[in-house]
């Protein structure tokens, strides 16, 4: 079985980082304190192989020897080692003596030192003896290195809970760079945080690369050309700067990573600020141990360990119950000696943690809010609910874990359910006549819980008159014959109507009576008023499309009324006129475009295109306005600029004074083959001659309806046989998100193409797509009488 703590959601980041940092910490120290084992191991065999040499003792009598020795200089027993090996070191003498080889139990461990290496850890550990401070051991190492090595400079870091690293000893760096250099913030490419991540030396050896890859310390620029970084404990690590861009040769590896090992032993007689407090009295625990072997549950007593400020930073395990277990499956006993944020590093900073300082400092037990955990049991993942309680039990804690009640967790989870789905339970026992009720159904039916539950057969006395039949007819069948009911209904909230369901089903005896009913009720008020705002919204746009359905039938009646296409070209004065009319494909509505082509009094022909802005019936009665009246005053011989002039005062003057309209004139003089045109903001005419489009040239003239005063002028030019002239609305060449030039472009470009094809095979290369405004094109053509034709030629005036 296996635990987890899921702490209260954003407090405590901080705290918990700390907390992390220092669990780390630990981790780690443990691993070096291995690591140091083994190296210590290897130098303590070879010391006890030196002494068994000039002695001849027994490998027990040398270890005895050593320590004896260590103890009466006040020695670490590996410093006493390195100081054996190297005052027994011979000197090499003039020819070779054979000697007997030791024994291979009494044989040395471990590589012997290299020649000097002994020397100068020999001299090292006796200058150790008298360092009092990280300042003075970084000195000594500078002093013994510096020959043997060419170290020009040491620095010793520590790092910080932060993750960052202080300098803590410093020997041939300048004070002013040392000072620069004191404080490093946990970054990438920090050589000496990285040595200590990955608990290895880093040997810098090619400037030029590792200047690339660290943050080096280099002032000035290219001072020192090769480095070593060398931990020295889990926190600590060791610095070596050199100037020389020579490697470091296995001699002087093997060298720093011995001093380094010496280093950490005089680190740790020399301590650290931040050690554990001392343990809670051995009677507390002795007494308590027993006490907690004998009770259920998970209980533990606590120990705080705290800074060199006081501050509590973690707890141990003094004393637990066999219940007891942590998330490394640690239980009982096994418990004992560890620390809770080890196991719990999230709980750092939380208010669990804050519970367990009140208790301690406060003296007044604190019992926490429920909180989740996680048990293994059976190899199936189980969550439970669990509260903890602390008590202060001498200068310790005695905390208690406690499991919430099954029964009151699936209570307050069928609460929570009964909350979400807006419901309530019931149930009816037919035999006793008691009913229970959920408060939720209180709730539901606007009931006060003090007047009790009602009586299953007087559940229908509660609804609304016109459902009161259904649910009552359903209860009986339910009642009599067992058949359940899912029966909607409504009841009266004070002025309001809610809309409710009940659903219900039947317990029966042996012989089929029905005993028992159970169900539930559930308000569908919102769900309900949803589904009717839906319908009415439904048959709203219902009635709103049918409107303009009936418009647009009206308004497409009315423009076919007054606007007659014909069935095939017509001629006109020698004039091969063809018409097209295409509706618009998008909306419901019939747009205000329009044509006239007519024969005028004086032998001439009348040529008329427009567009009304707008669609519907009111552009539909526009057109036409603008449509009689203009043949009407071209008719009676107005000019073509005094027509626009007066169709424009006609806008202005209009019942609907905001209309706007487009709109080109064109006299054709048969005679002369002879035509005029003016035009109100209309797109310009397309004439096609002798293989070439020409797009004309526009005459002044603003859109009708929207100057008081606007100018007109008109131009003129002779057609020729084999002309095609081309009188559109702004339908034929707009497109989405295309410039209008581009439009124009493209009609002359299938215009062309075309050739003297007919009009719709033009309209099918310009239309493609749905169309979103109505077009109307008027194509007039001049038959080819084998005349030859004229360039071009137009005459403007007012």
């Amino acid at each position: 079985m296996t635990s987890e703590y899921v702490p209260a959601a954003d407090t405590g980041a901080v705290a918990e980082s700390a907390a992390l940092a220092r669990v780390v910490s630990r981790q780690r120290a443990e691993l070096d304190r291995l690591r140091e084992s083994a190296a210590t191991s290897a130098v303590v065999e070879r010391a006890k192989g030196a002494l068994m040499a000039t002695t001849g003792c027994s490998p027990d009598a040398a270890h005895e020897a050593l320590a004896q020795r260590a103890e009466a200089g006040n020695r670490t027993l590996l410093e006493e080692c390195w100081l054996t090996l190297g005052a027994l070191t011979p000197t090499p003498p003039a020819a070779p003596v054979p000697a007997a080889e030791p024994p291979a139990s009494q044989a040395p461990s471990g590589p012997a030192a290299p020649s000097g290496t002994a020397e100068v850890l020999s001299r090292l550990g006796k200058a150790l003896l008298h360092v009092s401070s990280p300042q003075e051991l970084a000195e000594a190492l500078h002093e013994h290195l510096a020959p043997r090595i060419d170290a020009d400079a040491v620095l010793l870091y520590r790092r910080l809970p932060s993750g960052g690293l202080e300098l803590v000893g410093h020997a041939g760096l300048d004070t002013t760079l040392a000072a620069r250099w004191r404080q490093v913030p946990p970054l990438k490419g920090i050589a000496p945080l990285e040595a200590l991540q990955a608990g290895e030396p880093l040997w810098l050896e090619h400037f030029a690369e590792d200047r690339q890859a660290y943050q080096l310390i280099d002032e000035p620029p290219g001072h020192w050309l090769s480095r070593a970084w060398v931990p020295v404990t889990a926190d600590t690590v060791l610095g070596v700067l050199r100037r020389p861009a020579a490697a470091f040769g296995p001699a002087d590896r093997e060298l720093l990573q011995a001093v380094a090992r010496l280093g950490a032993g005089r680190l740790g007689a020399l301590g650290s600020p931040g050690a554990p407090a001392a343990p809670v009295t051995s009677d507390l625990a002795t007494a308590v141990q027993p006490v907690l072997d004998a009770l259920p549950g998970a209980t533990v007593l606590l120990v705080p360990l705290r800074t060199a400020a006081g501050e509590v930073e973690d707890y141990r395990i003094e004393a637990a119950t066999p219940g007891a277990v942590d998330i490394l499956g640690r239980t009982g006993r096994e418990l004992i000696g560890s620390h809770i944020l080890e196991s719990y590093p999230s709980v750092a900073g939380e208010s669990l943690w804050q519970g367990y300082l009140k208790a301690l400092t406060g003296g007044e037990p604190y019992e926490g809010e429920p909180f989740v955990y996680e048990e293994i049991v059976a190899g199936v993942t189980v969550t439970g609910t669990y509260s903890v309680r602390a008590a202060r039990l001498g200068d310790g804690l005695l905390v208690t874990w406690l499991r919430h009640d099954t029964e009151e967790r699936q209570e307050q989870r069928l609460a929570e359910l009964q909350r979400l789905g807006n419901l309530g339970w019931a149930n009816w026992n037919l035999v006793t006549r008691q009913v229970n009720w959920s408060s939720q159904v209180y709730t539901i039916l606007g009931r006060d819980p003090g007047r009790g539950a009602v009586p299953l057969d007087l559940l229908p006395d509660l609804v609304l008159p016109e459902d009161a039949h259904t649910l009552a007819r359903a209860v009986a069948e339910l009642a009599r014959d067992g058949r359940s009911f899912d029966v909607p209904f409504r009841i009266r909230s004070g002025n309001a109507v809610r809309h409710l369901r009940a659903v219900a089903e039947a317990v029966s005896a042996a012989d089929g009576t029905v005993v028992e009913v159970h169900g539930f009720v559930q308000d569908l008020t919102a769900q309900r008023s949803a589904e009717l705002a839906l319908v009415d919204s439904e048959r709203a746009i219902l009635v709103q499309r049918g409107v303009l359905d009936a418009e647009r039938a009206l308004a497409a009646r009315l423009q076919h009324a007054l606007l007659p296409l014909p069935s095939n070209p017509v001629q006109l004065h020698g004039l091969r006129v063809e018409v097209a009319y295409l509706p618009a494909q998008a909306g419901v509505h019939v747009g205000g475009d329009w044509f006239s082509a007519i024969e005028l009094p004086d032998e001439a022909a009348l040529f008329v295109v427009g567009d009304v802005a707008g669609h519907g019936v009111d552009a539909v009665a526009t057109m036409a306005q603008l449509r009689f009246t203009a043949k009407g005053m071209v008719s009676t011989g107005s000019s073509l600029t005094g027509a626009l002039a007066r169709l424009n005062f006609l806008l202005l003057h209009s019942r609907d004074a905001q209309s706007t309209a487009t709109l080109v004139l064109a006299r054709y003089d048969p005679a002369e083959r002879r035509l005029a045109w003016a035009q109100a903001g209309h797109p310009p005419p397309l004439l096609v001659r002798g293989g070439r489009a020409y797009r004309l040239d526009r005459p002044a003239g603003m859109l009708l309806g929207a100057s008081a005063d606007p100018v007109y002028e008109s131009a003129e030019f002779q057609l020729e046989p084999g002309d095609r002239l081309l009188l559109y609305t702004d339908g034929l060449v707009e497109r989405p998100g295309e410039d209008i030039d581009a439009g124009l472009e493209r009609l002359a470009a299938a215009a062309l193409a075309a050739g003297p094809a007919s009009l719709d095979d033009l309209l099918a290369a310009m239309l493609t797509g749905e169309r979103r405004d109505d077009v109307c094109v008027l194509d007039i053509r001049v038959p080819v009488e084998g005349a030859e034709q004229s360039p071009l030629r137009a005459v403007s005036h007012r």
